[in-house]
């Protein structure tokens, strides 16, 4: 073959490389444009279908509020808006909604806090581990709620006594999860790690924290409601200000309507919460390379 020959035929091959790989990036790029398409009219579906069963929901119980159900035990979602309406357009029920927004933040985080130290101490000493988890089953078997005379006699009415409450709900959430990752860390992974020359900071961070992300943040959207769930309980006993103050009052004043405004802003709470969790372990997750990756993203890597 000639030298302008074979120099004819690299520029086809090269030109018909180029025109493969164009045609590849173009089709990755369809297909990832379809893929957003399709992801956005899924979430705009799921989104129309659930307003259109709260819409349901609401005139259904609009419409059976006095002939089907008694007005005073359920009230109607129009004087629902209107005690929602005024909760919200008084200062006192900021003050309320303020109240218990620190009471959860405070018992969560602390909750949080003693979870993590407690798994991870009683997770890396098995002998510790086997001595004291009997006893923390025990402690946990305990209905949190029959604790909050006791915290109300150590702590007071105040909130300290809330936030014990939900610290003791959240805590032991945490330290399962933390206790039982650590124990099921796959041991060859860690030997590899310290074969290769590995000190405790790379099985730490090789190994432990991988292992360990899953279940901690599945502790931490499991945690939320419970911490909430113990403020709303210790405000319900003893209190003199709170949501769950405000929602004990409106019971004992048959007040069916301030009742469920006030059961409104813990859904809300709840859903704000959840949502910066959520936000959390996917940013965190991402962080450390353990979020999962879009069908797109895979054929393209």
């Amino acid at each position: 073959m000639t030298r302008p020959a074979r120099e004819r035929k690299e520029q086809r091959t090269a030109t018909a490389t180029d025109t493969s790989e164009s045609t590849t990036e173009v089709a990755v790029a369809t297909e990832r444009r379809r893929g957003n398409n399709d992801r956005w009219r899924d979430t705009a579906t799921v989104v129309t279908l659930r307003l259109a069963v709260i819409a349901l929901c609401l005139v259904l119980w609009q419409v059976m509020s006095g002939p089907v159900v008694p007005e005073y035990a359920v009230s109607k979602p129009t004087d629902v808006s209107h005690a929602l309406w005024k909760l919200l357009g008084s200062s006192s029920g900021w003050t309320d909604i303020k109240v218990t927004s620190i009471e959860v933040a405070a018992g969560f985080a602390i909750g949080v806090v003693l979870g993590t130290v407690m798994g991870l101490l009683l997770g890396s000493f098995p002998l510790a581990g086997r001595v004291l988890e009997p006893l923390v089953a025990a402690v946990n078997g305990i209905p949190k709620i029959a604790l909050a005379p006791l915290f109300l006699l150590f702590f007071g009415i105040g909130p300290w006594s809330k936030i014990n409450i939900a610290v003791t709900g959240v805590s032991f959430v945490v330290f399962y999860n933390v206790y039982l990752g650590l124990r099921l860390r796959e041991r060859e992974l860690v030997e590899i790690v310290q074969v290769m020359g590995g000190r405790r900071h790379h099985v730490l961070g090789y190994v432990t924290i991988p292992t360990l992300a899953a279940p901690f943040f599945a502790a931490l959207k499991t945690g939320g409601p419970l911490a909430i769930l113990g403020v709303i309980g210790g405000e319900f006993i003893a209190s003199s200000e709170g949501v769950g103050h405000e929602l004990f009052t409106s019971a004992m004043n048959l007040d069916a309507a301030t009742e469920f405004a006030g059961l409104i802003v813990l859904v809300v709470m709840t859903l704000i919460l959840n949502g910066l969790l959520s936000w959390l372990d996917k940013y965190a997750l991402k962080r450390l390379g353990l979020s999962p990756r879009r069908p797109t993203e895979r054929r393209a890597g």
